[in-house]
């Protein structure tokens, strides 16, 4: 249940309605927009009458949720959810924000030639795998704690954010310090676990969707963070897999409108594992921009062709500047913004 106070509600009486939720049976999570204070009641009490909230002082309107995710809904923060990082870099909102970078860290000087080279054309992010999940246990499986601290260095040596993937609970204390952004990556997305101990962290979370899962299932496991006091929550549409087999997986740009339209949370696009093809990448992050994303995430190595990991995915250097040219264009062209 969602109770939204009015715009001149006292903290006593909103206190108060907080006390009456929690007398219900429900936990309640708040959250203080530019307009109003929302009150969401999460649980399934056995009796209750959303009459007897709206009868309070300083209650506006009270809305029943019938939908199974509760805080990851719109009507929980109706003007959008914006994370923003320590350096003023904010996701969500009307900028279109890039993270770029090599799929895993394969070495301090091709890890620094990447972020210079992305920083150079716009990136904000630097992303760069230390933990790879690999389907094959005999590929490169990534350089653990020394990736983890050439992300950090070459981060704090060229001013951009670095996001990692963490694949299990016990690597979390380990990212804390050189991280900024944890991502879930595909194969995560439902390891409930490892997304109720994201919950209670205070570092934003990337969280990508699942190869066959569905927007909903997407946004159930977004609960799973949100519900733990988390709200530093971006989804992420990674493509998913259908029966084509051209490309690596179908990348779902429609999904991007609807869970503008189901969700509060920002929502970045994933060309890079969208196709897996280096040649779709520009047309599916350009089409990613005009359907509403709030960033992209792309793959960028100084040498894909000899890359450790989804070098066929990974776009040159120049080739990503000029796709940044032309996304600057399209951002523009739907009334956001690029750096």
């Amino acid at each position: 249940m969602i109770v939204a106070m009015q715009a001149e509600a006292t903290e006593e009486q909103i206190q108060q309605v907080i006390e009456r939720l929690i007398q219900t049976g429900f936990n309640v999570h708040r959250t203080t927009g530019s307009l109003q204070t929302i009150l969401a009641g999460v649980g399934s009490p056995s009796r209750f009458d959303p009459k007897d909230f709206e009868l309070l002082a300083g209650v506006g309107d009270v809305v029943r949720i019938s939908a199974p995710y509760k805080l990851a809904g719109k009507s929980f923060r109706p003007e959008g959810t914006v994370v923003e990082f320590s350096n003023g870099v904010k996701v969500g909102g009307n900028q279109v924000v890039v993270m770029a970078g090599p799929c895993s860290v394969e070495s301090r000087e091709q890890i620094l030639t990447s972020a210079r080279q992305v920083k150079a054309a716009g990136a904000q992010f630097l992303r760069g795998g230390a933990f790879k999940p690999r389907s094959s246990p005999y590929s490169f499986q990534g350089m653990g704690l020394e990736g983890l601290k050439l992300l950090r260095e070459v981060g704090d040596e060229t001013g951009l954010l670095i996001v990692s993937e963490v694949m299990e609970i016990s690597q979390i204390p380990v990212m804390m310090p050189y991280v900024d952004l944890f991502q879930v990556g595909a194969r995560n997305m439902q390891n409930f676990n490892l997304l109720r101990e994201l919950g209670v962290v205070k570092k934003p979370v990337l969280l990508k969707r699942g190869i066959a899962a569905t927007i909903e299932e997407l946004l159930l496991s977004a609960e799973y963070i949100l519900s733990g006091g988390n709200y530093g929550v971006i989804l992420c549409e990674r493509g998913i897999r259908t029966f084509e087999t051209y490309t690596r997986n179908t990348m779902d740009i429609s999904a991007i409108p609807v869970i503008k339209k189901l969700s509060h949370l920002p929502i970045l696009g994933d060309p890079s594992h969208g196709t897996g093809r280096r040649e779709q990448v520009g047309p599916m992050a350009r089409a990613a921009v005009a359907a509403g994303c709030d960033g992209l995430l792309i793959e960028v190595h100084p040498n894909p062709d000899k890359a450790f990991s989804d070098g066929a995915q990974s776009l040159f250097p120049e080739q990503f500047s000029q796709l940044m040219s032309e996304l600057r264009l399209i951002a523009t062209a739907v009334n956001r913004k690029m750096q």
